[in-house]
């Protein structure tokens, strides 16, 4: 792993170490259908609408999820090739 490449992972892996983050990542991969709405996420995290649209921004901004606006509710996927870009950089070789 270049230095590069330990920059941007450790970016990502600040955005996934949120534990409200970690588990609407979880949920998501969880998901029936793939996709969830932050109205079904607001209860089971304990936490407020505005919170968890913050925390989707924040996901879809670093690229882990993607969002698609259906009528006034936004539906939330995660973004599966992103995920194994990090899983692939933690498998590669520190270059020294």
């Amino acid at each position: 792993m270049s230095a590069g490449e330990a920059e941007e992972t450790a970016a990502i892996l600040k955005v996934i170490a949120d534990p409200a983050r970690l588990r609407i990542l979880s949920m998501l991969a969880n998901a029936e259908g793939g996709e969830i709405c932050v109205c079904d996420l607001t209860e089971p995290l304990g936490l407020s609408q505005p919170t968890v649209s913050h925390h989707m921004k924040v996901l879809r901004e670093s690229g882990l999820t993607r969002s698609q606006r259906r009528g006034k509710w936004v539906f939330h996927q995660l973004v599966p090739e992103r995920l194994e870009q990090i899983r692939d950089a933690l498998a590669t070789p520190a270059q020294v």
